[in-house]
């Protein structure tokens, strides 16, 4: 399976990664070659890929979002469980995973990959069906975070019941009565956070197979969050209980 990856970012988050097997490159030809796009060829010469220059034409028939670049690679490379959790034994610290149960749109997946990426998830988890997954859109929406976060298709009932017996804890995203509020809730230990669809939330298996339900305070007239915007604040606030981890904590300013 090949396909086209556009925009500079996701471009150049593709080929750092090195995840991908790369076929072909094409940039605009007379495009400036400067900030990103000078990295996006750098790169190439490195990894002595050959980089065709071509008329804007002939990007406009692969995307019109293409940013003066378009990059064709093999399919999305997804992980086992096994692997996340591996992931999180290397780096020495306790699991902090995401589950998506059937997100179905492409942006809100990509906002959720990229937040995740940035606050050191160390996998994220999506059904066999009835999701959104990790197409070309979906690394453009999370500008290429896609490419360095593990993403693994399993059944969720089954990875979550399996999880539990290795100590992690779940936490679901809910807007009912029965759901805790911030006080009640602890996020420093081994910890899975589920994100439901967008309008439906999680399934009803998925939803009573978790250990704690969590509602994010609100005082706006507006009912409910974004999927997307609800799951990155949760993750923000597990990443906050977590110490920061990964960065220097005089160089967090929590005022």
């Amino acid at each position: 399976m090949r396909e086209w990856i556009v925009g500079r970012n996701p471009v150049y988050e593709v080929l750092r990664a090195e995840r991908r097997q790369v076929f072909k490159i094409k940039i605009l030809s007379g495009a400036k070659e400067k900030g990103r796009l000078s990295e996006i060829i750098n790169l190439c010469e490195k990894k002595k890929i050959h980089i065709s220059k071509v008329p804007l034409s002939e990007l406009n028939l692969i995307s019109s979002n293409h940013q003066g670049v378009a990059l064709e690679v093999s399919g999305y490379p997804y992980h086992t469980l096994f692997d996340i959790l591996e992931n999180a034994d290397q780096k020495g610290e306790v699991p902090f995973l995401l589950f998506l149960d059937t997100l179905k749109d492409p942006q809100n997946l990509g906002t959720l990959l990229r937040t995740a990426e940035i606050v050191g998830v160390h996998g994220v988890f999506l059904p066999y069906r009835r999701t959104a997954t990790i197409t070309p859109a979906v690394v453009n929406a999370s500008s290429g975070a896609s490419e360095h976060m593990m993403v693994s298709q399993v059944n969720l009932s089954q990875s979550i019941a399996l999880l539990k017996e290795k100590g992690i804890w779940f936490i679901g995203l809910d807007t009912t009565d029965e759901a805790k509020a911030l006080s009640q809730i602890q996020f420093d230990g081994p910890l899975a956070l589920v994100v439901g669809s967008e309008g439906m939330g999680m399934r009803s298996l998925v939803k009573k197979s978790c250990d704690h339900l969590l509602k994010l305070p609100m005082r706006g007239k507006i009912e409910s969050l974004n999927a997307a915007v609800a799951g990155s604040v949760a993750l923000y606030l597990a990443w906050q209980a977590r110490g920061f981890a990964g960065i220097l904590q005089e160089n967090i300013d929590v005022s």
